[in-house]
């Protein structure tokens, strides 16, 4: 048994059984892939894969067995080289960090700022994607730092912290019919009820971004239908149109800021819209170098390494 068959066995497992893609990834040909796994097939006497002719399709149970053997195997071993250079290059490396758009265009500015200025040999790579890819980026350790609010909290494998809370805030054009009632001038208004809202265009997030599954579940418990007539990606693109007159404007409160988006208002959304809670993730088993630590840190100084240490054992029980 060597590494290269264990990595395959993980790639097979990644790539779907594709072992043209297993030899692209581990830049070997499809037939020494093949050769690796009968080998060790032969060596352990047992089947690993489900086979359809010469088509890999499936693990065996035992095939399943020794894939979580062998995912700790090479966590482990990942683990020993990260270790190795926490000692020898405590202050150089790479910290991988995956987020959301809205994490990162305003959330997380000045922590890097702070990061970058306390480890300048650092290479930050910030990877912005979907609250799924974020968890398949933490699960297969492409990523060490995931942050996210959605998706995070459930998954298997994965401490929790939790980071800041936020709510939804309305953005209105200044021409907007309600602008008035909300501008600065307005002596005290009353908010703005769901069913108010409800009776203009609406322009929020994609489903399973940045609270929108909180969204629907206000309007859908008051027995109302929004017009929803435009979702995106991120807040940016939310008040682009907001701001072309196109509808009203559900976004994370903290992705207003008044001095650059002078064209819109910002008033409190109505008080069904549920706390939303932003947490930082990390996989359980994989060793976090010390620079790692210290970004959760800045993000949130109650936690510490310690607990962050304490988080990732794969023998974590608890979600912090």
């Amino acid at each position: 048994m060597n590494f290269q068959q264990l990595r395959i066995i993980r790639e097979a497992i990644r790539r779907d059984f594709n072992l043209t893609e297993v030899a692209n990834a581990l830049y070997t040909s499809q037939s020494g892939v093949s050769k690796h796994i009968k080998d060790l097939e032969d060596e352990l006497g047992i089947e690993l894969f489900i086979r359809r002719g010469k088509r890999l399709i499936g693990m065996t149970e035992p095939g399943k067995e020794l894939a979580a053997i062998v995912e700790r195997m090479l966590m482990d071993a990942d683990n020993v080289k990260s270790l190795a250079e926490q000692y020898a290059n405590r202050d150089s490396g790479k910290l991988t960090v995956a987020t959301t758009h809205t994490q990162a265009r305003y959330a997380l500015p000045a922590v890097v700022a702070k990061f970058k200025a306390a480890f300048p040999k650092v290479h930050l790579a910030l990877h912005q994607g979907s609250p799924e890819e974020i968890v398949s980026l933490l699960q297969s350790g492409d990523a060490d730092i995931g942050i996210a609010t959605e998706a995070l909290a459930e998954v298997p494998g994965l401490s929790i912290f939790p980071w800041y809370a936020w709510r939804h805030s309305l953005v209105l054009s200044k021409d907007h019919p309600l602008a008035n009632k909300f501008s600065a001038e307005s002596n005290n208004p009353s908010p703005i009820s769901l069913a108010e809202l409800a009776e203009y265009p609406l322009i929020t997030y994609h489903e399973g971004f940045t609270g929108r599954g909180r969204i629907d579940r206000a309007f859908s418990a008051a027995g109302l239908a929004p017009d929803i007539v435009m979702s995106a990606l991120d807040a940016d693109v939310i008040k682009t149109y907001v701001e072309l007159g196109l509808g009203i404007g559900i976004v994370a409160s903290v992705a207003f800021q008044a001095n650059k988006d002078q064209g819109l208002i910002q008033i409190e959304g109505p008080q069904e819209f549920a706390t939303n809670t932003t947490s930082i993730a990390i996989k359980r088993g994989h060793f976090l170098r010390g620079f790692a630590c210290r970004f959760i840190e800045l993000c949130a100084p109650a936690i510490t390494a310690e607990m962050v240490r304490a988080a990732g054992s794969p023998v974590a029980e608890s979600e912090h």
